[in-house]
């Protein structure tokens, strides 16, 4: 049976409920795309282990620093990890993500 054989034989209203379910799905399919955008995944992931690697760095004994060579490892390591985190957040919440729309055809 070919489409126009099916379309006729549909009852009155399918084609609304079929428009309507399709809004639904582009709607679920945009919320999708936000949450789960790899920017936010990435600067979430950074901010967090950025803070552990910060307070480690914070609360170092002198040995352990003096086993880098006088240098804080742990807090240098920790301060970018939060800058990197803290630029990918930012760089979502200045262009959030868009989904594409699609040209409706009559």
């Amino acid at each position: 049976m070919s489409e126009s054989e099916n379309a006729a034989h549909r009852p009155a209203g399918t084609e609304h409920d079929v428009q309507r379910e399709v809004e639904e799905l582009e709607s679920k399919s945009a919320t999708a795309a936000r949450i789960f955008d790899l920017r936010r995944i990435i600067g979430g992931l950074f901010v967090v282990y950025g803070v552990i690697i910060t307070i480690t760095g914070l609360t170092d004994s002198q040995q352990a620093i003096d086993k880098a060579q006088g240098v804080n490892i742990n807090l240098w390591t920790g301060i970018g990890m939060l800058i990197l985190g803290a630029f990918f957040l930012v760089w979502l919440k200045l262009r959030p993500t868009t989904t594409p729309e699609e040209p409706e055809s009559e």
